[in-house]
């Protein structure tokens, strides 16, 4: 997880050259520490003459959750900014997936990726993950068609795959248009009295929550095994 806790296990893993899929990312910010972890260790990699072509990683910055958290606030506000909340409904998350994408361009150019480029590196390439629309009002292909760009990956559900192959519309591209108007979401939410960092940093504990608890019930699954095996 892009977690502060995370994030040197991160880089001590790209380091020794563990390919890292980074998950549960769900705030711009956090990307950013992503990203330099990244890098971090690729340059800490370089200095030691150890190889780069071989390093992958990806990092997973989350969608429709976004959306689901922020649009119970939005539906919220009553009075008037009740019509501005209504505007907003169901932008925050493609909002954030192109501010990331942006400030992924700036990093992953310049002197700094250019010198580690020259010597074999991969970028950490954007993935858009939990891509299934949850709200039905919304179009099946939302987290789809305005996410296309270089070096991004979309994990699609299988019903998600079907309906973009059905109707979806590909326009190369799509993650760069609109940037400005995405990075001014944030501002607008909190006119609204939303905070944006403090929900994104509720759905990363829900989230830790989520792998915690099937992951330790795998372990206890397995020392079971393991004692029934050795007896």
């Amino acid at each position: 997880p892009g977690t502060p806790e995370g994030l040197p296990a991160i880089e001590e893993a790209l380091y020794r050259g563990v390919n890292i899929n980074v998950t549960l990312l769900f705030s711009v910010d956090a990307y950013a520490e992503v990203m330099q972890a990244h890098l971090r260790a690729l340059e800490r990699r370089h200095a030691e003459g150890l190889a780069l072509a071989g390093v992958s990683s990806v990092a997973s910055f989350f969608l429709s959750r976004i959306d689901s958290t922020i649009d119970q606030q939005l539906d919220a506000v009553a009075g008037e900014g009740a019509a501005a909340a209504a505007a907003l409904r169901g932008q925050t998350a493609v909002a954030s997936a192109k501010s990331a994408y942006r400030l992924w361009r700036q990093i992953y150019a310049g002197e700094r990726w250019e010198r580690l480029a020259a010597a074999g590196a991969r970028v950490q390439r954007p993935l858009w993950a939990s891509t299934s629309t949850k709200d039905p009002s919304y179009p099946d292909t939302k987290y789809v068609e305005p996410l296309i760009g270089e070096h991004t990956v979309n994990t699609m559900p299988e019903s998600t795959i079907d309906a973009f192959r059905d109707h979806g519309a590909v326009v190369p591209g799509s993650v760069e248009q609109g940037v400005e108007e995405a990075r001014a979401v944030p501002a607008q939410l909190a006119a609204l009295g939303i905070d944006l960092h403090a929900a994104t940093e509720e759905l990363v504990e829900e989230g830790i929550a989520k792998f915690e608890q099937p992951f330790d019930a795998l372990l206890e699954n397995l020392e079971g095994k393991r004692a029934a095996l050795g007896a």
